[in-house]
């Protein structure tokens, strides 16, 4: 009976808390969202807004993640495998860690320090993430070369949605 009861108890938990597809897929970003403030590698306070005009004119793929999250670091060969195979594509790691010391210990164990880089100072909910509805990770969006979201909601990176929107604005 006690395993039963545990079993209906994770069963309940894991369904508040997973991911869950948002009801609006958007297409373009709020003011607040662009005036979101991140940090670089060095502590370097840079814009969502700043970080897009830096890979305007380029397809752009935006991976949240964080060096505790299970998921994230079971998907992180597949996503290397995507940015190996889209050598014409940016990518920009968007980091949850929960401080700037596990931002920079996850950067040298996971090997992604010659990498794009940011993580948020300000903690989950902020105005990007909420604009985004980012309620799980990980998470990746395509953002074309005017800046627009392409493709606004996948949790794979082996998502096929996600090559198939790289190709489609790559033509």
């Amino acid at each position: 009976m006690k395993k039963l009861a545990l079993i209906f108890t994770l069963s309940i938990f894991a369904l508040g808390y997973s991911q869950e597809q948002p009801k609006v897929l958007k297409t373009g970003f709020s003011k607040e969202a662009l005036g979101q403030k991140l940090e670089d590698e060095e502590g370097k306070s840079i814009t969502i807004q700043q970080i897009l005009d830096h890979h305007k004119g380029k397809v752009l793929v935006i991976d949240f993640w964080a060096g505790w999250c299970r998921d994230c670091l079971k998907a992180l060969p597949k996503a290397g495998e995507l940015e190996r195979n889209n050598p014409n594509v940016d990518f920009v790691f968007l980091s949850l860690e929960r401080s700037k010391e596990g931002f920079d210990k996850s950067l040298d164990r996971f090997q992604m320090k010659d990498k794009d880089n940011y993580w948020f100072a300000s903690g989950w909910k902020n105005d990007f993430n909420n604009y985004i509805d980012l309620n799980w990770i990980p998470r990746y969006m395509v953002i074309d070369q005017k800046s627009s979201i392409a493709k606004y909601y996948a949790i794979s990176p082996e998502d096929p949605e996600i090559q198939e929107t790289i190709n489609r604005l790559l033509q």
